[in-house]
């Protein structure tokens, strides 16, 4: 089992790279990069951070001209990827993609080694990528008032997936089981992967995930689309309505993407890496990649960052409370 939480590397330039302890401090330095950049996506390959993260890193890459090497750290819901993170040098060669979950959600249920306010220097809002309520093909709905109807008929019996406990398809179960009062079962698993897996073959029978990795599926007929997460509906599902719109009224919860360095690195270094990745995030194949997966390029400035997670974290928090929810 240890062996499965090694990490999984992603070269992304000539071999022979070392992702060895981090060379000092280059706050002066005007050439930097002058060596590797470490880009620590805490989750398995195969998710929208790693999806998104490989794609921002091949880009970054070829404007830096040094490489850039993913380096998959799964485990602890993201906290193991976002703790060596907030440990490493603040030199500006390490460096994390995640979504909401670790940064403004985990906080609230676990004891973490590490603050996301006091510990990290934000660099750039990547993304909002709504979710897509999907069931089994088995299962006898085809709305969203069907689902909630057939869970008010056998309360408890329905099982929907997750990533974990705090992971954005647990938080919108939890929301969407508050709001229409209903009883669901929450299944956790380790990897978006695993979750999507389980309810295709038929041992879940609802998932509330991400876009990305679940179009193709919907595309496919592996599952049934019966609602997105966001506010309004996805360009790449056009026909499947916004859960408010069909049933919900109010309801709307996305995840979301953000790049961070550990705190205290260089403003320089901070500023340097925000202007390339602002560049690339407006890039013609970087913007139609992000909307064919059902996510809206953000980008700004690392304050509009910051700002947007202080309110992130203080949303999560009151819905974790609201909801009850506990580390299980």
């Amino acid at each position: 089992m240890k062996q499965a939480l090694l990490p999984t590397l992603f070269v992304l330039a000539a071999t022979g790279v070392s992702t060895g302890a981090a060379a000092p401090a280059i706050s002066k330095d005007p050439a930097y990069p002058t060596k590797p950049i470490r880009f620590v996506v805490p989750y398995f390959p195969g998710g929208t951070p790693d999806i998104q993260g490989r794609r921002l890193a091949e880009k970054l890459r070829d404007r830096l001209g040094q490489p850039i090497v993913i380096d998959n750290r799964p485990g602890a819901n993201a906290s193991i990827g976002m703790g060596i993170v907030a440990r490493a040098p603040a030199d500006g060669y390490t460096i994390i993609i995640a979504p909401v979950g670790p940064w403004a959600v985990n906080p609230h249920l676990y004891k973490l080694p590490y603050d996301v306010l006091k510990d990290f220097a934000p660099i750039i809002h990547v993304t909002t990528t709504p979710g897509v309520l999907v069931v089994h093909p088995s299962v006898p709905v085809k709305t969203v008032k069907e689902l909630i109807a057939l869970a008010r008929q056998k309360p408890g019996e329905l099982n929907y997936g997750s990533t974990g406990v705090g992971g954005f398809g647990h938080m919108c179960g939890e929301l969407f089981t508050m709001m229409t009062n209903v009883k669901m079962t929450h299944v956790p698993h380790k990897s978006i992967a695993a979750a999507l897996s389980d309810v295709i073959g038929g041992h879940l029978q609802v998932l509330f995930n991400v876009a990305s990795p679940t179009i193709p599926q919907i595309r496919s007929g592996k599952v049934r689309a019966l609602g997105t997460t966001g506010a309004t509906r996805l360009d790449a599902l056009p026909d499947v309505p916004t859960i408010a719109e069909a049933g919900v009224p109010g309801y709307e919860n996305t995840t979301w993407n953000a790049i961070a360095a550990p705190a205290r690195t260089p403003r320089a270094i901070i500023e340097r890496l925000n202007k390339e990745l602002n560049t690339i995030v407006q890039l013609p194949d970087i913007k139609e990649a992000a909307r064919a997966e059902g996510s809206t390029i953000v980008g700004g400035a690392p304050e509009q960052f910051r700002d947007y997670l202080k309110s992130e974290y203080a949303k999560f928090g009151k819905l974790v409370k609201e909801a009850g929810i506990k580390y299980e």
